[in-house]
């Protein structure tokens, strides 16, 4: 799971990234998903650097997703973003929800594994 956590941090960071550009956004809050993606790459990063610690970490890695995915939709709630606003919104609640429903499935493998092993 620390892999796929730094995977998305990583597509985040360019989302963020691209969308900036593209948009020619002078905004910050056009950045937020890059931001997200760094703190995804560091819940990886620790992950792989301290084993011992990986399910904590991937756990804090599936509340920052689901923290990102209500963020971006209350925000598609309450203002009602169009274009490229729209566009990284979507994507980004669609790669958060990604993650967070492949990181229950191996809180679920894993807990089935550690109960068959006792």
């Amino acid at each position: 799971m620390s892999k796929k956590s730094i995977a998305v941090g990583i597509v985040l960071i360019l989302l963020g990234v691209v969308v900036t550009i593209v948009s020619d956004s002078g905004s910050a809050t056009s950045l937020i998903p890059a931001f997200i993606g760094i703190v995804f790459i560091g819940l990886g990063a620790g992950g792989n650097l301290k084993p011992e610690l990986n399910h904590h970490f991937m756990h804090g890695a599936a509340a920052l997703s689901l923290i990102a995915i209500l963020g971006s939709l209350g925000s598609l709630i309450g203002r009602g973003s169009t274009g490229w606003a729209l566009f990284s919104q979507l994507m980004t609640t669609l790669i958060c929800l990604l993650f967070m429903v492949t990181a229950i499935q191996s809180f679920k493998a894993a807990r089935i594994a550690r109960e068959e092993n006792q």
